[in-house]
């Protein structure tokens, strides 16, 4: 469509999702370039590789076999023209995950199926603000720190959620596991959430 809006892309791929609750679940995830943060462990390219039209990237979907959207990023929040996009996967049948940081709470998170955020522990005054999410599917925390446990108290008491969980840091390659081990000895109704996808090496 001439003079369409346009999404800034990193890149569109098939996989499985290797976190949460949905490990293991064949989807289609869609990465937009552009965050609001920037945690200084973060190993997801964020630099827009490409653009696409709304017409353009429902199609890209449509493409691969899997009837699963992850909308990641980057952070799929602070990106225009979501709520259009949102309806024409659902037009076309598709299951919608969004993965979120959580200092944004947009309308059109109502619509999508499945709510995965994962608060920073860097930025953790931004989530009492009153624009942050409040409840969501799941809450991953990556043990980035020392007193992670103290910010997952604070965020389990600000964000409401079926299940929680504490995510290993990786930095560079090297996975820092004691830290999240240490940070679960002190939490109660937390578990492990694992990069599935890095530890049998697929995308």
């Amino acid at each position: 469509m001439k003079g369409a809006p346009e999404y800034p892309l990193v890149e569109v791929f098939e996989s499985l999702q290797g976190e949460g609750r949905n490990s293991g679940r064949p989807c289609v995830f869609i990465r937009f370039a552009g965050c609001n943060l920037d945690c200084p462990w973060c190993d997801t390219p964020r630099e827009r590789r490409f653009s696409a039209t709304l017409d353009e990237l429902v199609a890209e979907a449509k493409s691969f076999r899997a009837r699963s959207v992850v909308l990641t990023g980057g952070e799929p929040a602070v990106q225009e023209g979501m709520p259009e996009l949102v309806a024409a996967l659902k037009r076309e049948g598709f299951w919608i995950a969004v993965e979120t940081n959580g200092t944004k709470s947009p309308d059109w998170f109502a619509f999508v199926d499945y709510v995965a955020c994962s608060p920073k522990a860097e930025y953790a005054a931004l989530y009492d603000a009153p624009d942050a999410l409040a409840a969501a599917d799941e809450v991953r925390v990556v043990a980035s720190s020392p007193d992670v446990a103290a910010f997952c108290r604070a965020v389990r008491a600000r964000i409401a959620a079926t299940d929680y969980y504490v995510s290993p840091c990786d930095r560079g390659g090297e996975i820092d596991y004691a830290a999240a081990k240490a940070a679960l000895a002190e939490l109660d109704g937390w578990s492990l959430s694992v990069q599935l996808h890095k530890l049998l090496g697929f995308r």
